[in-house]
């Protein structure tokens, strides 16, 4: 890369380390910003700024949040009583387009993965432990991906949430196995939704 200028040469180098990006496509897209007007490729790296400054994780739900709470734990038409176990921010994206589900979420952050070196005290169990402990939860859905290591950390938090008096149900399988939340799409999610079972 010694033909280009070092600034050019640090954009490809910053943009190659994101996930799918390989040498080609991170050319690509250095050259694409060069040739932005100054002011879109300036509105891009004020929204990463942005980004990074003020997302934090809402300290009830651990979903990506401005204020200290997300915008839907702190909706009042939300049920609390309800709460959808999520693996990512972006599979509660993705359940919230079928318009169906009007509980709460707890986003853990990752999913249970020990040849990845990723164990129940790097999630958010903790959090969500806490939650319930606090009362007036009646149900836990588990909506973790219908993966081996989803379903080894569903089963993980269910056997932690026996204990308490409540109802908790599992995602109906109108999402085949393997598959990731995120890539489902609006019907399919609906059909798992409405068709969840006891887990």
């Amino acid at each position: 890369m010694s033909e280009v200028t070092q600034s050019v040469n640090t954009l490809i180098s910053e943009l190659g380390k994101l996930p799918g990006v390989g040498k080609k496509s991170a050319e690509r897209l250095a050259y694409h910003l060069l040739h932005l007007p100054k002011s879109e490729a300036l509105a891009l790296a004020d929204a990463i700024r942005d980004v990074k400054e003020n997302v934090r994780y809402c300290k009830n739900c651990c979903n990506l949040a401005e204020q200290e709470l997300c915008t839907i734990c702190s909706d009042p038409r939300r049920d609390p009583g309800t709460i959808c176990v999520i693996e990512q921010p972006r599979d509660l994206m993705s359940l919230e387009q079928t318009g169906l589900y009007q509980g709460s979420y707890h986003v853990l952050l990752g999913r249970i993965a020990p040849l990845e070196g990723v164990g129940p005290e790097n999630l958010t169990i903790d959090v969500l432990m806490r939650r319930v402990r606090a009362g007036g939860v009646k149900e836990v859905i588990m909506a973790t991906n219908p993966t081996t290591e989803g379903d080894g950390t569903a089963l993980y938090i269910s056997n932690l949430l026996a204990e308490f008096p409540i109802k908790i149900t599992r995602l109906a399988r109108g999402i085949t196995s393997g598959s990731v939340l995120e890539y489902a799409n609006k019907e399919m999610l609906s059909d798992a939704l409405t068709g969840r079972q006891a887990f």
